[in-house]
C-alpha cells in the first residue's frame, strides 16, 4: 500500500472503520487489559507484602494507588509526546519501562522500593502505552467506534480474570518475588502492540505532498503538543468533573473485595475467584455496552446512559457492603462486573463524542490529569483504608466509595441536563446577534457597506455562521450549525 503517513490523524483522512483497525483493536485490547487488570492483580500479594516488610493495608494500597495515578497522571506527558513522536515509538518505550519496573521490584528490600519500581516506572510505562492505544482506536474507528470502545475494554475483565489466579499460583510456587518477575516478562508484549499501531494512511496528502513546492511544505503549520481548548467546551468541563468524583470510588471494591473474603476468614483461592466472577461478568457487559451505545436512538444520548451506568455502579456499592457472607459477596460482584463494564465501555466513547477526533489526543492527557489526583486520593488518601485500618469493617469503606461513585452521576447527568440543554437554546438568539454585529461592522466601513447595499448577504449566513463576532458567539454558532447534526456534539 502506497501514501504518506499521517500520525497525527488530519481531518482529511477518513477513519477505514476496519480493515488493519482490528489489529489496532486487538493490539488495544490487550494494552488495556495490562493498564486496568495490574493494579487490581496485584493486590493477591498484598497479604504476603505486608508480612515480608511488616506494613499495614493502607501502606500496601499505595502500590495499586501510585499505579493507577501514573497511568492517569502521566496523561499530558502522554500527549505531548504523542503529538510529538507519534504513538508507535512511544508505545515501544512504555513497553520497556513497565516490563523494567516490575523486574526491579522483584529484588526490592523495601515497601518505598516497590513504590518507585511497581508503581512509578511500571504505571509510567502502562500509560505510554494505553492513551496512545486509545488515539489509534479513535482514529481507525468512526462508525463503529462504540462497538470498537466497548470490545477494547472488554480486554480488562478477561485480563483480570487471568491475571488474578496467575498471580496466587506465581505465589503459591514462587513466592512474590518470582510473580513479580514473571509478571514483568508478561509486560514486554506491550512492546509488541505497540507495533501494531500502524499510522493511518492518505493517498490525497502523498499526491498533495508530491505536487507542492518545498516552500508550501515548510510553510505547513506545527500541530500544538497540547490543546487547553478544550476546556472552553462546557461539555468537557462537566465531564471532567464528574469524571474525577467518580474515580475516588470507582476502584475501591476491585481492590479490597479479595481482602473483604479473607476477613470474613475464607481461603485464599476462594477469596481471589471473586475478582475471577467480577471480571467474568465485566467481559460480557462491555461489548454488549458498546453495542447499546452505537444504536442510533441511543447514540445522541450515550452521555444519559453513561450517567446511568455510573449510578448503577454507585448503588452496588452501597448495597454490597451490607454482604456479610461469601454468597453475598458472590452476589455483589456479579452486579459489581455488570455496571463496572459499562461504565468502562462507555467512558472514552463519551469523551470521544464530546471533543472530536482533533483534540482527543489533548482531551485525554488533560482528563487523565485531573483524576489522577482523585485517584492518589482513592483507596489510601481519602480515607478508605485509614477507615478500615481504624475500624477493621469493609462495609464503611464500601458505603464511603458507593456515595462518591453516585454523585458524580448527579454532577453528569443533571450537568447534561441544565447546561447542555440551555446551551442548545441559545443559537437562535446568537445568530441573531452576530448577524446585528456583522451588519454594524460592514457599515462602519465604505467598501462593505456599499457591497451590503447591493443585496449581498453577510458573509458565512448561507450555512448559519457569521465571521464577525465575538469568540464566545463563535464557538456557540459554530457548535449548533455546523456541528450540530455531527455525533461529535451529541450532548
Amino acid at each position: 500500500m502506497g501514501g504518506a503517513v499521517v500520525d497525527d490523524g488530519p481531518p482529511g483522512v477518513k477513519a477505514p472503520d476496519g480493515g488493519w483497525g482490528w489489529a489496532v483493536l486487538a493490539g488495544c485490547f490487550v494494552i488495556t487489559g495490562f493498564s486496568y487488570a495490574f493494579p487490581k492483580a496485584v493486590s493477591v500479594f498484598f497479604k504476603e507484602l505486608i508480612r515480608e516488610f511488616d506494613v499495614g493495608y493502607s501502606d500496601t494500597a499505595w502500590i495499586s494507588s501510585i499505579l493507577l495515578a501514573m497511568l492517569y497522571g502521566t496523561g499530558p506527558l502522554c500527549s505531548v509526546l504523542v503529538n510529538r513522536f507519534g504513538c508507535r515509538p512511544v508505545m515501544m518505550v512504555g513497553g520497556l519501562f513497565a516490563s523494567l519496573g516490575m523486574i526491579l521490584a522483584s529484588f526490592a528490600t523495601s515497601i518505598i522500593h516497590i513504590y518507585l519500581c511497581a508503581g512509578v516506572i511500571t504505571g509510567l510505562g502502562l500509560a505510554l502505552n494505553f492513551q496512545p492505544s486509545l488515539i489509534m482506536l479513535n482514529r481507525y474507528f468512526s462508525l463503529k467506534r462504540p462497538l470498537a470502545n466497548g470490545l477494547a475494554a472488554a480486554g480488562s475483565p478477561v485480563a483480570l480474570c487471568c491475571l488474578s489466579p496467575l498471580g496466587q499460583v506465581l505465589q503459591y510456587h514462587y513466592g512474590w518475588r518470582g510473580g513479580f518477575l514473571i509478571l514483568g516478562g508478561m509486560l514486554l508484549n506491550c512492546c509488541a502492540c505497540g507495533a501494531l499501531m500502524r499510522p493511518l494512511i492518505s493517498k490525497k496528502a502523498e499526491e498533495l505532498e508530491e505536487s507542492a513546492p518545498p516552500a508550501a511544505t515548510e510553510e505547513t503549520p506545527k500541530k500544538k503538543l497540547l490543546d487547553f481548548s478544550v476546556f472552553k467546551d462546557r461539555g468537557f468541563l462537566i465531564y471532567t468533573t464528574a469524571a474525577s468524583i467518580m474515580v475516588l470510588g470507582l476502584f475501591v471494591p476491585p481492590v479490597f473485595v479479595v481482602s473483604y473474603a479473607k476477613n470474613l476468614q475464607y481461603e485464599d483461592t476462594k477469596s481471589a475467584l471473586l475478582l475471577t466472577i467480577l471480571g467474568f461478568v465485566d467481559m460480557f457487559a462491555r461489548p454488549l455496552s458498546g453495542l447499546i451505545a452505537g444504536m442510533k436512538c441511543v447514540r445522541p444520548r450515550c452521555v444519559y446512559l453513561f450517567a446511568f451506568a455510573i449510578l448503577f455502579n454507585g448503588c452496588t456499592d452501597l448495597i454490597g457492603s451490607q454482604a456479610t457472607d461469601y454468597s453475598g459477596l458472590v452476589v455483589f460482584c456479579i452486579f459489581f462486573g455488570m455496571s463496572y463494564g459499562m461504565v468502562g465501555a462507555l467512558q472514552f466513547e463519551v469523551l470521544m463524542a464530546i471533543v472530536g477526533t482533533e483534540k482527543f489526543s489533548s482531551a485525554i492527557g488533560l482528563v487523565l490529569l485531573m483524576e489522577a489526583i482523585a485517584v492518589l486520593l482513592g483507596p489510601p488518601g481519602a480515607g478508605q483504608s485509614r477507615l478500615l485500618d481504624a475500624t477493621h469493617q469493609y462495609m464503611y469503606v464500601f458505603l464511603l466509595a458507593g456515595c462518591e461513585v453516585t454523585l458524580s452521576a448527579v454532577v453528569i447527568s443533571m450537568g447534561n441536563f441544565f447546561c447542555i440543554r440551555k446551551k442548545q437554546e441559545e443559537p437562535d438568539v446568537n445568530v441573531e446577534m452576530a448577524a446585528t454585529a456583522s451588519e454594524m461592522e460592514r457599515l462602519n466601513h465604505g467598501d462593505e457597506g456599499q457591497e451590503a447595499d447591493k443585496g449581498e448577504m453577510p458573509r458565512g449566513k448561507e450555512n448559519g455562521t457569521v465571521d464577525a463576532v465575538a469568540p464566545g458567539e463563535v464557538m456557540m454558532i459554530k457548535e449548533m450549525g455546523e456541528e450540530g447534526g455531527d455525533e461529535n456534539k451529541m450532548l
